[in-house]
């Protein structure tokens, strides 16, 4: 639908944006910026979060009346500052999302999306619920500490209330998104047996995909450092990224949208050949890099893709696996792979290893097993794409033995499981045979084989190393 299909007042229009984190403010809130500084005042943000984590964020952003300043930089070391000011309402963070609730439950609010990562949907490669995931399996009996408790909250107000219909917009990276988030959402609420609700939710929602763009680092406290000498604002919530942006768009919006191919975003029939290049040659050579530069001692992403043996080991992942499993495309992927790794080399940006290395449980099997399983299914070993679950095997290993130099945070698996493969009597054997990792692919001789061959070459390449 067009951006003129809401109605109301100009700035009557809501997107309330679940995930107030350093990506959304550099990415879909600096769109929703340009749009309305080019003069379309229709569609505002407010934003908040569904645990209390990110607190101070959220005060520091209400402080500042939903402003704050966006720095980007170049490969080249050209630095920007903006100040984004699409964010009109900060919500503040309460244990039963009262405020959030009645945000999204609002008639003005058109939009719901959300950033909540790619371990938040708990899903398996069939697009199945986790349900023994204890944040999930407490959301099944009322709780609200998943995207799928908070939503149910969000829609069955917006049901009871006579709110009429409202777009879900998933923007994380996270495979056909949109369709992956409403088969999770649908299954939820079958299995809470709220049956009314969820037909509600089949005949007035939207769920389109969507494919994401822009390295967004963690900020440091340098960011607004910079930001006070560039511009003379003390600021408390800056966020900082790459100039680079894309945002690719499903344009399936059942209650209106605003329009954001004015600000540069590009809104398709199918998002799907954009997403697959961006998951299998960014999101899984940014893993490799991550895996890779963490076990030779490395802590930045740009130290390791400037690193040869290191970038030819994503190069020929690329080249020799994936550009073949997604041949033919409208994308230029050779270029498209030889652009995302100068990006990645930016010295400017320091996005570490820790931030990229980070839920390896999920991104392992989204990113970089469907590789594996096509190349298994056109009868050619995947000995390149293999070297990455090769790599993050004996990262995993580090953390079994507390010899990683940082803390490794997973939102979908624990130490145990960790230290599960390792105290096996046969450790590959229990991590090729995980079915979360590998799905219809665990327990597979195939899998094992080309684990164990690439297994060697890691380590042969790290005992080689200086």
């Amino acid at each position: 639908m067009s951006s003129e299909q809401g109605v109301g007042t100009p700035g009557a229009n809501v997107i309330l944006h679940i995930g107030a984190g350093s990506f959304h403010r550099a990415h879909q809130a600096w769109y929703l910026h340009r749009l309305i500084e080019s003069g379309d005042a229709g569609w505002s943000l407010a934003v908040g979060n569904i645990r209390g984590d990110m607190n101070a964020v959220l005060d520091a952003l209400a402080a500042q009346n939903g402003a704050y300043t966006l720095e980007t930089v170049t490969p080249q070391g050209e630095r920007e500052y903006e100040t984004v000011r699409s964010i009109r309402k900060v919500v503040p963070w309460s244990a039963d999302l009262a405020e959030l609730i009645a945000t999204g439950a609002a008639p003005e609010c058109r939009i719901v999306s959300f950033t909540v990562t790619e371990g938040g949907y708990y899903l398996d490669e069939h697009d199945r619920l986790d349900t023994a995931n204890p944040d999930l399996a407490a959301d099944l009996k009322g709780a609200k500490t998943t995207i799928y408790g908070a939503l149910a909250a969000i829609l069955e107000a917006r049901m009871n209330n006579g709110s009429g219909q409202v777009s879900l917009q998933n923007c994380d990276n996270l495979r056909s998104n949109g369709d992956r988030f409403k088969a999770g959402m649908l299954e939820f609420l079958q299995l809470r047996g709220q049956t009314a609700l969820r037909d509600w939710m089949i005949a007035n929602t939207s769920s389109p995909n969507s494919m994401v763009d822009r390295i967004t680092p963690r900020p440091t406290p340098d960011v607004a450092e910079r930001v006070k000498a560039a511009t003379g604002i003390d600021d408390n919530a800056p966020v900082m990224g790459e100039k680079f942006i894309q945002w690719v768009i499903e344009d399936n919006f059942i209650a209106g949208r605003p329009a954001w191919e004015k600000a540069g975003a590009e809104l398709v029939d199918s998002v799907h050949p954009y997403e697959e290049a961006k998951i299998r040659i960014l999101n899984a050579s940014h893993s490799c890099i991550a895996w890779a530069g963490t076990l030779v001692g490395l802590q930045y992403i740009h130290e390791g893709t400037q690193d040869m043996e290191i970038r030819a080991l994503a190069e020929g992942y690329v080249t020799e696996d994936v550009i073949p499993c997604l041949t033919p495309s409208p994308i230029d992927l050779a270029q498209y792979r030889d652009v995302v790794l100068d990006r990645f080399s930016n010295p400017y940006i320091k996005d570490t290893n820790q931030r990229v290395a980070a839920d390896g449980f999920s991104k392992l099997p989204g990113f970089i097993a469907p590789t594996m399983a096509e190349c298994f299914a056109r009868q050619v070993d995947p000995a390149a794409t293999a070297i990455l679950p090769a790599l993050f095997f004996r990262f995993l290993e580090r953390w079994h033995e507390g010899t990683l130099p940082y803390a490794y945070q997973d939102g979908v698996m624990d130490a145990a499981v960790a230290h599960g493969f390792f105290t096996a009597a046969d450790p590959v054997k229990a991590f090729t045979g995980d079915k979360l990792l590998w799905g219809s692919m665990a327990q597979s001789k195939k899998l094992e084989r080309v684990m164990r061959t690439a297994l060697a070459q890691v380590d042969a390449w790290l005992a080689n190393r200086p």
